[in-house]
């Protein structure tokens, strides 16, 4: 019995392997879309079986970074402006339910503690007059733990899963412009804004208050559709990201 939940064990543990490596190939744009996803060179690529490479296409084709092809096996995806838009507005709505489901849970001050001990140290981050490289990686991690918090708030594993889907497709993750804005003379003023938001909904889940808590998760996601606004006028940057040369650059914005 024993060894057959460490086989399973194992089995997981290749399959979560070959699911994040063809992830990072295919937005570091080594596997371009429309090219078809080869099983036995991901085999000797990711250094697992075949078995778990093909579990993680199916699952990467649930997150919609892969599609089934005509000829069977899978291909990559290309994305629309529309598509991540759409992707980021998705996030947004379920961030909302997130904080509000958390709100109207009323946690204590304990349970809030992580996500207090955030705020701070984003507001150590951002209180600073200029970012270094190395103070925009931080951001990036602290705002990660901000948002996953907010989710394990709600207490609910059905958001939670939703919106690891949602925040998987490119663009839509919650730090996905903060490189651009490492870049920019105005970088520092834009986290500024989002970190504000961050202690807004801080306050509206202390105290309870679901429905403000909603609508400041939702507006929160939105500032990443501006940036991706943004982002289409200068497309070299845009594609230089991660996950950036999925894009269809032809696509209008919606």
């Amino acid at each position: 019995m024993k060894a057959m939940v460490a086989e399973e064990e194992g089995r997981g543990m290749q399959v979560a392997r070959a699911q994040q490596g063809l992830r990072e190939l295919i937005l570091a744009g080594e596997l371009p879309p429309g090219k078809r996803v080869s099983e036995p060179a991901m085999v000797e690529r990711l250094g697992v079986s075949r078995t778990p490479v093909r579990l993680a296409l199916e699952r990467l084709a649930q997150e919609g970074l892969v599609a089934p092809g005509a000829s069977g096996g899978f291909v990559v995806r290309a994305f629309t402006a529309a598509d991540l838009a759409d992707a980021i507005e998705v996030r947004g709505t379920l961030e909302g339910l997130a904080a509000r489901l958390a709100a109207e849970r009323r946690p204590t001050a304990a349970a809030l503690g992580p996500l207090r001990d955030c705020v701070a140290a984003l507001d150590r981050v951002v209180a600073q007059p200029v970012l270094s490289e190395a103070d925009f990686d931080e951001y990036v991690r602290l705002n990660a733990f901000f948002h996953e918090e907010l989710v394990r708030l709600a207490g609910s594993g059905v958001v939670a899963r939703a919106v690891e889907q949602a925040a998987a497709q490119p663009f839509a993750g919650p730090s996905a412009f903060v490189q651009l804005h490492a870049t920019e003379a105005a970088g520092r003023d834009t986290l500024v804004v989002a970190q504000e938001q961050h202690r807004r909904l801080l306050e509206a889940i202390s105290r309870g208050e679901g429905a403000r808590a909603e609508a400041l998760a939702a507006e929160h996601a939105r500032v990443a559709q501006r940036r991706l606004r943004a982002a289409l006028s200068d497309r070299d940057r845009l594609t230089g990201l991660p996950g950036g040369s999925l894009l269809r650059l032809a696509a209008a914005w919606p």
